[in-house]
């Protein structure tokens, strides 16, 4: 039973999407604004083929500093929500998610074998992207019996293979480059600039668009096989190729956010509480939602502390466990 209208819904997150990052970029160390902030955007849009140096130094932090990490919070928080509602649609089970699916593992461990050296010749985008391949063809030659219950099993295997191979290399390599890669692999948008938000933000929106031209697809998935085949559906190249583009969606959030976790769960289960899964609208509520989402993590993890900024992937799995417990209690309440 859906408690809102999708529509309503929309009504609600799109402004919330727009005013969330506004807001971010106001708070901080220091206090800007909502004037000077959307005057300081007003001011770049018109200025933009001036030279940068023109720019003032209120205007330079909210267009430099802020601006792309409130972006990059919304671009990561709806990747990994689609991510998380689409493996949840391939493989039917609500607690599916790319770091289930080895997905998040595999490009962590990419990232991981960049950042020491080892891949050091190639982008870390791309040794992520591959690391996530990698976790992805396993997991799927492992579950070429096309049984949903061996392809789930072969990602927790794979992701908890992929996690120890990382921790191994971090152990062995120098003791500097461990200590950034710890605080990178918890999770931050405090290196986001204008450069590394392009590559993470063209990939999410592009494939979301193509997933959302697959959603009557995907929902006759989730009734099982033999219906999305009676239905003309072709099971296994759509299982497939939703597959790569989470893993490419993932990938790209990684190498430029590091390994924040729990988003790609609770943000389809808050969407299917609300308004229900067979909404065509569901996919675009569950992106704003995760935007929005992550943008008041990213937030509350910089202002909760006065001098000292949280990692933002210890606090969504704070908040991912404090979710999951209130949802099995509420289960348990529910058979009795």
């Amino acid at each position: 039973m859906r408690l809102f209208n999708p529509n309503w819904l929309l009504a609600i997150l799109l402004p919330l999407a727009v005013i969330s990052p506004l807001i971010a970029i106001a708070l901080g160390t220091a206090n800007i604004s909502l004037t000077e902030v959307v005057g300081a955007i007003a001011r770049s849009i018109i200025t933009l083929a001036e030279p940068e140096s023109k720019m003032i130094l209120a205007d330079r932090i909210i267009i430099e500093l802020r601006m792309p990490r409130a972006l990059m919070a919304m671009v990561c928080g709806a990747g990994l929500a689609v991510s998380g509602s689409v493996l949840q649609s391939v493989t039917r089970n609500p607690l599916a998610d790319p770091y289930l699916f080895g997905i998040s593992a595999g490009a962590s461990l990419g990232a991981i074998l960049a950042l020491t050296g080892g891949l050091s010749f190639l982008p870390l985008p791309i040794c992520a992207f591959l690391g996530s391949l990698i976790a992805v063809a396993v997991v799927v030659v492992m579950a070429r019996d096309g049984q949903v219950e061996t392809l789930v099993l072969s990602g927790v295997a794979i992701s908890f293979l992929l996690s120890s191979i990382a921790n191994l290399v971090l152990y062995f390599s120098d003791p500097q480059a461990m200590q950034a890669v710890l605080f990178w692999s918890l999770g931050s948008f405090s290196r986001a600039t204008w450069g590394t938000l392009m590559v993470p933000g063209i990939i999410v929106i592009t494939a979301t668009g193509i997933i959302y031209q697959f959603q009557r697809p995907l929902q006759a998935l989730m009734a099982g096989d033999e219906s999305a085949h009676t239905q003309g559906v072709a099971v296994l190249p759509l299982r497939l190729s939703m597959l790569i583009l989470t893993a490419l969606m993932t990938s790209s959030l990684v190498a430029a956010c590091g390994g924040i976790g729990f988003v790609g769960l609770m943000v389809p289960h808050i969407i299917r509480m609300l308004i229900g899964s067979a909404s065509s609208s569901s996919l675009i509520a569950t992106a704003l939602l995760g935007g929005v989402l992550m943008v008041w993590v990213d937030l509350l993890a910089r202002l909760i502390l006065p001098s000292q900024e949280l990692p933002v992937g210890v606090m969504t799995a704070m908040l991912g466990s404090v979710f999951f417990i209130g949802l099995l209690v509420k289960r348990k309440q529910g058979h009795r």
